[in-house]
């Protein structure tokens, strides 16, 4: 199998979290269990994304437990047995043999011995590091090798006496990127960059949401990635519609179209969107609108730094985004009463940005101890203002009903400011119609 990072990258990361844990303590991580689509065909697997960062192994049915200060073996994986007849079926499988060289585990167990191996491995240590609650069907058999061990506490058996939420050691791990994750990174933001760049050529009046969606997911499926969520493609009014999902109604002359979709490669996702007009030219309002969404994007984008509290950059989009509704008539009141009743929220409802990894809305806590974290290097986030004002919104002049823009991109944390990784998209109104004349 081909690792999307070095072996010497997985054990580092393995060993840092052993660290972390303490020497009496026991990890166990379940692979994503695979989900039925329909009948016996399945979705696409798509890897735990915790095993993935620790290992890199791809397939479903196994656990990785990582055992700290075990003199015979730290890491071990079970997985499935190599078994010809299947792989005929569903292709090629690591297997126990092959997983400690594959992937730079200690040993490997077939996933069939898990149930027997597992209590022992339990015993003796005192905290247990497990996602509890994501897969039911696992909680309850790891309740039960405890149980087991417990049982034999007469015996002098030692069960775990503490469980532990394993996101609170490795989500704050997660947040930081490396040198060998942030080149997947960049990778998928510039295929993505050519998906969106696709997308604004191709677009003409009469064509479905659903053939734009079909040009972005060819150039990320040519470049050997795929989406990293569900594409959205919303042309006219279906741009208010923050999760859009429908992607067919047809992009009419006058519409504008609002796309947000990423590519993700070797499990590392990028996150862009832009809205751009049918026609290559805004309209007056539709350009008013994109102008203020594009304030606020800068506004954010100056807190990008660090020392500077994440939050920081929310504010300043938010008031600038109302300041803006309040001039163009949107709302009515003073800045500081729109700003604090919460009242910008009929038509900016959402946050501005969110951290992004190995998972699209990726883990790590954005408050510590009630108060908003600081930014730090290596901290990976989007930037995504936006303002939407639904067909049937009263009070407001119908020159802006229907009217939905968002602007997004991905910023990379460093030493003495940011980088932004989705760079060389135009994003400014003058920049897209350029970018569609030419």
């Amino acid at each position: 199998m081909a690792l999307a990072t070095s072996i010497a990258s997985y054990r580092r990361r393995r060993r840092q979290l052993m660290r972390m844990a303490g020497e009496d303590a026991i990890l166990v991580l379940p692979a994503a269990p695979e989900r039925v689509r329909s009948r016996d065909t399945f979705h696409p697997y798509r890897p735990d994304s915790d095993v993935l960062y620790l290992s890199g192994f791809e397939e479903p049915e196994a656990v990785l437990v990582l055992v700290p200060g075990r003199k015979h073996g730290e890491s071990l994986l079970f997985c499935r047995e190599r078994d010809p007849g299947r792989e005929a079926w569903d292709g090629p499988r690591v297997g126990p043999e092959g997983a400690p060289d594959a992937l730079g585990v200690d040993d490997a167990y077939a996933i069939d011995d898990l149930d027997e191996i597992l209590p022992g491995l339990l015993e003796g240590r005192s905290r247990v590091y497990y996602h509890f609650g994501r897969d039911t069907d696992f909680d309850l058999k790891l309740i039960g090798w405890v149980n087991r061990v417990r049982a034999q506490v007469r015996h002098g058996a030692q069960p775990p006496h503490e469980f532990l939420e394993l996101g609170h050691l490795l989500d704050e791990m997660r947040l930081f990127k490396g040198a060998d994750e942030l080149k997947l990174m960049r990778r998928a933001a510039k295929i993505s960059i050519q998906a969106h760049q696709a997308t604004m050529r191709a677009v003409r009046a009469g064509m479905h949401e659903y053939e734009l969606q079909a040009e972005l997911e060819r150039v990320f499926r040519a470049a050997g990635t795929e989406p990293a969520y569900a594409s959205i493609v919303g042309a006219g009014t279906n741009a208010c519609v923050l999760h859009y999902r429908a992607n067919n109604a047809v992009a009419r002359r006058g519409d504008l179209v609002l796309v947000d979709a990423g590519a993700e490669y070797r499990g590392y996702a990028a996150d862009i969107t832009r809205t751009f007009p049918v026609d290559g030219r805004f309209s007056r309002e539709q350009r008013a609108l994109h102008d203020l969404v594009d304030a606020a994007y800068a506004a954010a984008m100056a807190q990008a730094r660090p020392g500077v509290p994440y939050e920081a950059g929310h504010n300043a989009a938010v008031e600038v985004l109302a300041e803006g509704m309040l001039s163009l008539g949107l709302l009515k009141g003073s800045l500081k009463k729109v700003v604090a009743d919460g009242t910008y929220k009929r038509f900016y409802p959402h946050k501005t940005g969110h951290w992004i990894g190995l998972d699209v809305h990726d883990v790590g806590d954005y408050r510590i101890d009630g108060e908003s974290r600081l930014l730090e290097p290596g901290m990976v986030y989007t930037i995504e203002p936006g303002i939407y004002v639904p067909p049937d919104a009263t009070g407001v002049a119908a020159k802006w009903r229907g009217i939905g823009v968002r602007t997004e991109d991905d910023v990379l944390v460093t030493r003495d400011g940011h980088e932004v990784l989705t760079a060389g998209l135009a994003r400014s109104a003058d920049e897209i119609e350029a970018f569609m004349a030419g």
